[in-house]
C-alpha cells in the first residue's frame, strides 16, 4: 500500500514578508487521482495564475513555498499540479490554502494598468476634491471592472472603472483616485 505524499516543499525558514506578495486565488478541491488542485483564481485572465512557477501557500498560519508544475482551464476553474503533490490525499491537505506569490515576480504594469491589490485602501475623490472614501475592493462584471467605496458613512458606493469618462486620474504616489461621479448615484 503506497503512503499519502506530504507537501514537497518544506514549510519556509523565512516566510515572505506580507506586504511584499500579492494574493491570487486559493484551492477549492482536488482534480483526479494525481494530486492535482482546483484553484480559485482572482487573475484576470483567470488562467495567469499558472503562469508563476512559484506559489507561497498560506494555510492555517504557516507558509510553504511549492513549485507549479502545471495548470490549465479546466471547464470553469483551474486546475494546476504541484510539486510533489501526487495523490488526492496531498491535494486535500492543500484545500482552503492561500495562494500569493511574490511581487518581484510580477511582471511590470503598462503604463495606465493597475494590479487590483495597489488600489486597494487608496483615497478616492471627486472632480470637486470631496473625498468619497476608499477602495474596498474590485470586482468585474463583463462590461466593465467596478470599484467599491467604502464611505464614511459605512455605505458602499460602487463606481464603474471607466477611464477616462469616470476614473480621470490615479495618482499612486497620493494614493488618491479622482473620479466624475456623483457618490449619490
Amino acid at each position: 500500500m503506497q503512503q499519502p505524499d506530504h507537501r514537497a516543499a518544506a514549510d519556509s525558514a523565512a516566510p515572505p514578508d506580507e506586504a511584499k506578495v500579492v494574493w491570487l486565488g486559493r484551492i477549492t478541491a482536488i482534480y483526479g487521482l494525481r494530486g492535482w488542485v482546483k484553484v480559485h483564481s482572482d487573475t484576470n485572465p483567470r488562467n495567469n495564475i499558472t503562469q508563476f512557477k512559484r506559489w507561497w501557500l498560506r494555510q492555517h498560519g504557516k507558509w510553504t513555498e511549492i513549485r507549479v508544475l502545471n495548470g490549465r482551464p479546466q471547464g470553469k476553474t483551474i486546475v494546476a499540479s504541484l510539486d510533489g503533490v501526487t495523490t488526492p490525499d496531498g491535494a486535500t491537505a492543500l484545500i482552503g490554502a492561500e495562494i500569493a506569490v511574490l511581487r518581484d515576480d510580477l511582471p511590470t504594469a503598462a503604463p495606465g494598468e493597475f494590479y487590483w491589490t495597489d488600489l486597494l485602501g487608496m483615497s478616492v475623490q471627486t472632480m470637486d476634491k470631496n473625498v468619497i472614501g476608499t477602495v474596498k475592493r474590485m470586482f468585474e462584471t463583463g462590461a466593465n471592472d467596478v470599484m467599491v467605496v467604502d464611505s464614511p458613512l459605512n455605505k458602499e458606493i460602487l463606481v464603474p472603472w471607466v477611464v477616462p469618462s469616470v476614473i480621470t486620474d490615479v495618482d499612486m504616489q497620493a494614493r488618491l483616485i479622482t473620479v466624475d461621479w456623483d457618490p449619490d448615484f
